[in-house]
């Protein structure tokens, strides 16, 4: 531990303290429903410098694991098109703009009122706070599928203008420290113009350079080297614009949007993703790991008190100003409850400003607390969404409810298995009833020319609304095994003599079905199954007779092995189903075997072939034996 410290590296013991943590913590808080952020970031604080002490030095830590978000926003930006950034200009110079801003100057002023602080002090503290953490909100959109959604996107855009404040943050903290001078605000303006050099050579490189590369590479089909080369593009480009004074987030972001259009986006998503997981969990370790216990201790009901008034200001200020602009209740409750702590930035700014003297050292480490803190109580904010948050209320724009319906047949459930089900009866022109409970479906549906009404069937007023009393068949297709099973005892009540016809969802439903009154159940996969088993064997070499032949043998005793479990149960049947339990050879037999002398021969030639055992692979024909394998 020692030697680690001295050279300022991690020793092996270290390195399985962190997965370990992370194996441990990660499952039972995601176990607990409080998502994998809390996991990472309470795993930090256990085995960081203030628990067991097994890191003393934490700063390399977090820096390595910064990449994690480097890597994450290059993902984030294999996803967004050019053409797709170009749309969202408004929202993020405009919506980020505002937000940035207004946050900025209302936290400015609570600081100073509610904490004394000075105006200086006060305006990097509330600068700090304003920024969001782009890890831990972008974490939580992944986890909740939201980073595509609208709501997702109008936060990835402030999140965006955020990275791109952090230029002019840094250059007015050079202005206001005391030490400020003229030759410093030429050396910010050296800045800007090298922050601007840096993005136009990547977008030259990424338009130019890199895809010929990758054609190149591919070609050497060589998976590692194309690994290397992804991982390279990311660094390379994070280094390019944090050396201009931009974020190395940033730098990723251009180089995926840059990439985003290549025909190696899928590739390069590929070979990213595992280290980007890895590497983002060990940035939440690390910043678990820097929260000073001793601080919080000491002033715990100052933090406190700072960490639920900024929050709750912060908070306030996103949700109003998302009202202001037209953002319904809940996507401005969202996107207020997800944005309201601080971020990683800001250890970079308090860092910088009490570097350049604006800081007490006192009030940087409690700063650092209450920033730790917020990030820390972020993930908890999807919990509170089940409460605080409406459930959305499907739009019937477009949508026939089912009332007063009647049909020869009636279909519930117009999914890809109701789909094809509709075929068979439309084609022989019968008077069809459709049903189905999703609203988009149906507008879907609509755009292609069917008419499809909606209506839960698993409600019996729904059924006597869609005419299921007087329908001579009913098809049940539906995904759900207990909303199939309801809506069967149901119709056997209302519509007795109706024909009932029914999805199965596996065999154990079919089972259960079998115990009902309907006129037939079909398994959803197993004909697709049965086509593709049959088609695999032409593919080896057999004729079409043969893997006919073969289709039906599985199917008898497919109906075989269902019998039986009706009469003893889901274990019985065993002896109807082929199963791979004689051992194959590892390599096929080169050389025929050769009797060692005449009498072995002899028995040899007499001795019949020994029978196949059960289940035992069937051997293909011989032509199938001169095809190269």
């Amino acid at each position: 531990m020692d030697h680690a410290a001295a050279t300022g590296g991690i020793e092996l013991t270290q390195i399985v303290a962190l997965l370990a943590a992370a194996v441990i913590a990660v499952p039972i808080f995601k176990r607990l429903g409080l998502g994998t952020v809390l996991g990472y970031l309470v795993a930090g604080v256990i085995i960081g410098p203030f628990g067991l002490k097994l890191f003393q030095e934490t700063e390399s830590v977090l820096h390595t694991a910064e990449l994690g978000v480097v890597l994450l926003l290059f993902i984030i930006g294999l996803e967004m098109k050019p053409s797709r950034l170009w749309n969202l200009r408004r929202q993020i110079f405009g919506l980020g703009l505002l937000q940035v801003g207004l946050c900025g100057a209302v936290l400015t002023g609570v600081s100073i009122v509610a904490f004394n602080l000075d105006p200086v002090i006060a305006f990097i503290a509330a600068m700090g706070f304003t920024m969001s953490s782009t890890a831990i909100v972008v974490q939580i959109l992944e986890e909740r599928n939201e980073v595509s959604a609208p709501r997702g996107q109008r936060i990835v855009s402030i999140l965006l203008f955020e990275d791109l404040a952090i230029v002019p943050l840094l250059a007015l903290v050079a202005f206001l420290a005391p030490t400020a001078s003229e030759e410093q605000g030429i050396s910010v303006w050296v800045q800007v113009g090298t922050a601007v050099i840096a993005v136009a050579g990547l977008v030259f490189a990424g338009r130019y350079v890199l895809t010929p590369l990758f054609r190149l590479l591919a070609a050497t089909r060589a998976r590692e080297i194309m690994t290397a080369a992804a991982l390279l593009v990311v660094l390379g480009a994070a280094m390019a614009l944090e050396a201009g004074g931009l974020s190395m987030a940033m730098g990723a972001f251009l180089a995926g949007v840059i990439l985003s259009e290549s025909n190696f986006r899928h590739q390069l998503e590929a070979d990213i993703e595992p280290f980007r997981g890895l590497l983002l969990g060990l940035f939440f370790l690390a910043v678990g790991m820097s929260l000073d216990l001793g601080v919080v201790a000491t002033d715990w009901p100052r933090i406190l008190f700072i960490v639920a008034v900024l929050m709750a200001v912060k908070a306030a200020v996103v949700y109003g100003l998302g009202r202001i602009l037209k953002s319904s209740h809940a996507d401005a409750l969202h996107r207020a409850l997800l944005m309201a702590q601080g971020g990683e930035f800001a250890f970079v700014l308090y860092t910088v400003a009490g570097g350049n003297g604006l800081f007490p050292a006192d009030d940087l480490a409690i700063l650092m607390a209450a920033v730790i803190l917020s990030m820390a109580l972020t993930p908890l904010a999807p919990i509170s969404f089940r409460w605080l948050l409406p459930k959305p209320a499907p739009s019937m724009e477009g949508v026939e409810v089912a009332e007063n319906l009647s049909g020869t047949a009636l279909i519930i459930g117009f999914g890809r298995f109701g789909q094809i089900v509709s075929q068979f009866l439309l084609a022989r022109d019968i008077d069809v009833t459709i049903i189905d409970d999703d609203p988009e479906m149906i507008r879907n549906a609509a755009s292609f020319g069917f008419k499809i009404y909606y209506g839960d069937g698993r409600q019996l007023h729904v059924l006597r609304a869609a005419g299921a009393p007087h329908a001579k068949i009913v098809c049940v297709c539906i995904d759900d095994k207990e909303g199939t099973n309801l809506i069967v005892d149901l119709l056997g009540e209302e519509s007795p003599d109706a024909k009932i016809y029914v999805r199965s969802y596996d065999r154990s439903h079919t089972l259960v079905l079998r115990q009902k009154p309907i006129a037939f159940e079909i398994r959803e996969t197993v004909e697709s199954a049965m086509k593709l088993g049959e088609a695999s064997l032409g593919g080896l070499g057999f004729t079409a007779d043969e893997a006919a032949a073969t289709a039906e043998d599985v199917r008898r005793r497919d109906r075989e092995r269902l019998r039986a479990q009706e009469a003893g149960g889901i274990w019985a049947g065993d002896q109807y189903m082929y199963m791979t339990l004689t051992p194959t050879p590892l390599t096929p037999v080169k050389t025929e075997s050769k009797p060692l002398s005449e009498e072995t021969a002899a028995i040899a030639a007499d001795e019949p072939a020994a029978p196949a055992a059960p289940g035992a692979p069937v051997e293909p024909p011989p032509e199938a034996e001169k095809t190269p394998g």
